[in-house]
């Protein structure tokens, strides 16, 4: 791979994780799919970083989810689709504009259409 091409990917992985990490106490930044994003990215660019963050404590269990063809945990889905809605209700009250009501039901309606119909795993007892 171009070195350019490299660094861009690289820049691209930490610009999305950081921002995934703020997503977890910001409402309207999804961390899962920017830590998706990452986890591809550092798999074009560094096999270190995709390693560390395919082995990281919280992270991990995330892209390792993803990319398994297990499916996903019930409880994940159901977690998933519960706090989109929430969030997305609050800056729907927030924002209170007719487009923007429409374009976030919109997205809502069709990430949950997704998350419903992706494979489903039984959930690991702890």
């Amino acid at each position: 791979m171009m070195p350019a091409k490299k660094y861009l990917f690289l820049l691209l992985g930490w610009l999305s994780l950081i921002t995934g990490i703020i997503g977890i106490y910001l409402p309207l930044l999804p961390t899962t799919p920017l830590v998706l994003l990452a986890a591809w990215c550092f798999s074009k660019s560094s096999e270190r970083f995709h390693s560390w963050l395919m082995n990281h404590k919280f992270f991990g269990p995330i892209v390792r989810d993803w990319q398994s063809e297990d499916g996903i945990p019930k409880r994940s889905r159901n977690r998933a689709i519960i706090f989109m809605w929430l969030g997305m209700s609050i800056s729907m009250l927030i924002v209170y504009r007719f487009w923007a009501t429409v374009g976030l039901i919109s997205i809502g309606v069709c990430v949950s259409i997704y998350l419903l119909r992706l494979p489903l795993r039984e959930d690991k007892q702890d």
